[in-house]
């Protein structure tokens, strides 16, 4: 089995199990038509493609493995933003979750953004708003995005987030919802799986904040850049990447501290609406 017959080995496996293609491709966040392109060979699959369609399937770990080792021949994996949203932003969130509750460790390194597993309603709105999706596929989305954060409840997952201080002050919404989703960091902090990490402005630092980049326990790094989506597979780049993380994480306040620079700067957005 290689790549270009990657597809047709995944038919016959799922056809072996005995389950239709509709099952499968909804189990695996995708539609059946991709399903069925890329079992027929006209799509070639992503890594993530292949790991939902195999979850969705049930196969054993050692022929997943297996499956997972093909798919990762191509190292790393460019997904234009204009060809997710000709897809559906909210497709693609389903696409996440069914990746996320498969995913035994998540580390997410954000500067721009609070991470949108931590995200309020209002902010996941305004986030979305900015890429001016009709009101239908709007809403999709935000629900879609809203119901990922279930998983942060879970308590065979751990979740590690390192985020800057310049995100928490990155006036995304008026000054009375910034300090409402400030509030949902901190109560989201003492979640037993959860540990969120803020790097604060006035650490000396030894390494820059290019990007925002999620690890996947040690198996795929997304990569978020203004063009596009990067999927990173090769092992010394997900361990490149892993080591980018800790560095930023040894240098970040947490617990108690982490709190009282976030209630911090809460305070000052709650004054501000106050005297605004």
């Amino acid at each position: 089995m290689n790549r270009s017959t990657l597809g047709s080995a995944l038919r016959e496996l799922r056809k072996s199990s005995g389950l239709e293609a509709k099952a499968v491709a909804r189990g695996a966040a995708m539609s059946s038509s991709k399903l069925s392109k890329i079992e027929n060979g006209n799509t070639a699959p992503s890594v993530t493609d292949v790991d939902c369609i195999l979850t969705a399937i049930g196969v054993s770990n050692e022929a997943k493995a297996e499956f997972m080792a093909v798919a990762r021949e191509a190292a790393t994996e460019v997904t234009a933003w204009r060809l997710v949203r000709r897809l559906g932003y909210s497709r693609k969130q389903q696409q996440v979750q069914a990746l996320e509750a498969q995913t035994a460790l998540l580390r997410l390194f954000q500067p721009a953004l609070i991470p949108g597993l931590l995200q309020t309603p209002e902010y996941v709105r305004a986030v979305f708003t900015r890429e001016s999706l009709g009101e239908v596929e709007l809403e999709r989305t935000i629900g879609a995005r809203l119901a990922r954060q279930r998983v942060l409840y879970s308590r065979e997952k751990t979740f590690r987030f390192v985020i800057t201080e310049s995100v928490l002050r990155w006036r995304v919404l008026p000054p009375l919802m910034m300090a409402s989703q400030l509030d949902r960091l901190i109560s989201a902090s003492r979640l037993p799986g959860v540990d969120i990490r803020v790097v604060a402005l006035a650490t000396q630092q030894t390494d820059f904040p290019s990007h925002s980049f999620c690890i996947t326990d040690d198996r795929i790094v997304a990569i978020e850049t203004a063009h596009a989506e990067i999927m990173v597979t090769d092992p010394k780049d997900v361990a490149l990447y892993a080591h980018k993380f800790e560095r930023f994480s040894e240098s970040a306040l947490s617990g108690d501290a982490m709190r009282s620079l976030v209630e911090t700067i809460r305070d000052d957005f709650l004054r501000e609406q106050e005297t605004g």
